[in-house]
């Protein structure tokens, strides 16, 4: 810069009373004040446009992962139907004076139908593993034509071991299924429980597994860790697979099965806030509960009356647990009956008579139901020996 550019600034600085910065500072404020209006009107417009366009982006990422999964729902019933070969099986499975049907229901907790229908023979009862065993057992016993109290007992046992087998399996292609990885294979084994569970009619693993591909989708689309809310969608609800014989929610009890078998804290975190028992402390945590919704909002997802209709028959199995020396309990005939068998050690022929009457009167006085529940407390001794 000249000397004569700086004599002028200099004299520009005496006339105005303001130095560069002065002056600079004073432009500004006055732009600032006279475009007040249209640049807060412009940023107004910035925001709406903003939250429209992420509101239209959040559907599109939901609409797109709904539209690539598209699973069909089927709701699991309350009754199976077994195949026999001919009529004649109806006699044999129900047997001399009805010993062998009655065995049969003793041994697996399910209500054997055995009516005109021909062709085939209907089990009934609301916890689908009792189903699954009963059926297999009862197919077993229909292929091998000696039926009888011991055969019974006998097939019932290998039928249980099958089960369990079948568990581990669907656990393991759940798994292998949504690509979820370094799960505990003790926490695998209760994943595949659910394939027997239900929730409002939706086959729990199944739900499980879709949750977990649109989890994973969300995150995906949006930046967030994919295995964490893949993983966390998918062991969400592994407590269910023992609720029924640990006390506390099924969000609970999952949450120590998993911190018990070594499972990974951020997956923990996931799931333990889709029913906001916990706050949400990640942003796969919020995928989870939003899957969730997904899953179960779907069109004949589910249905409430079925599950307010199982929760009725548990806590009816519940009250009689409660008692001391129960063995195990049974509930028949659509929620109608309640068969308690006790351990005949513990439990004598007149305590047992007073219990009924017991558990009758805590039924009535918990529990809301329609109509009349049959109490039966059943005390069965056996002794046996052995000839050599």
């Amino acid at each position: 810069m000249s000397a004569t550019e700086i004599q002028k600034k200099e004299e520009l600085q005496k006339i105005a009373h303001l130095t560069k910065e002065q002056a600079k500072e004073e432009i500004i404020k006055t732009v600032e004040k006279e475009s007040e209006e249209d640049i807060l009107t412009r940023i107004k417009k910035l925001e709406t446009e903003g939250r429209e366009t992420l509101d239209r982006k959040a559907k599109d990422i939901l609409a797109t992962s709904i539209h690539r999964l598209a699973q069909s729902v089927s709701s699991d019933m309350l009754t199976t139907h077994v195949s026999i070969p001919s009529d004649d099986i109806k006699g044999k499975i129900i047997g001399k004076e009805g010993r062998n049907i009655k065995s049969f229901e003793r041994v697996t907790g399910v209500e054997v139908i055995v009516d005109d229908t021909p062709g085939s023979i209907t089990l009934s009862s609301f916890d689908p593993v009792r189903r699954q065993v009963a059926k297999l057992a009862l197919e077993k016993l229909i292929s091998d034509g000696r039926i009888q109290p011991a055969k019974i007992e006998e097939m019932v046992k290998i039928a249980e071991e099958e089960i369990t087998k079948v568990m581990k399996e669907k656990g393991d292609e759940a798994v292998y299924e949504t690509g979820v990885l370094g799960l505990d294979p003790r926490v695998i084994s209760i994943l595949g429980r659910l394939h027997f569970r239900t929730s409002y009619g939706q086959n729990v693993l199944a739900h499980s597994v879709e949750m977990a591909h649109i989890a994973g989708m969300i995150a995906e689309e949006i930046g967030a860790n994919v295995n964490v809310a893949k993983a966390g969608a998918l062991v969400h609800d592994i407590g269910k697979a023992l609720d029924h014989e640990v006390v506390g929610t099924h969000v609970e009890i999952g949450r120590r099965i998993l911190q018990k078998f070594g499972t990974d804290e951020e997956i923990i975190k996931a799931m333990q806030a889709h029913h906001d028992e916990y706050p949400y402390e990640t942003v796969e945590s919020m995928l989870v509960q939003a899957s969730d919704a997904i899953s179960g909002g779907r069109p004949g997802a589910r249905r409430d009356s079925v599950e307010n209709y199982l929760k009725r028959l548990k806590d009816l199995e519940a009250v009689a647990n409660s008692f001391k020396g129960v063995e195990k309990s049974y509930t028949l005939s659509a929620g109608r009956e309640i068969r308690i068998f006790v351990t005949p050690s513990e439990v004598t022929d007149l305590e047992a008579k007073k219990m009924a009457r017991d558990i009758a009167l805590r039924v009535e006085s918990e529990l809301k139901y329609p109509g009349e529940i049959k109490v039966a407390v059943i005390r069965e001794s056996r002794n046996i020996e052995f000839a050599r």
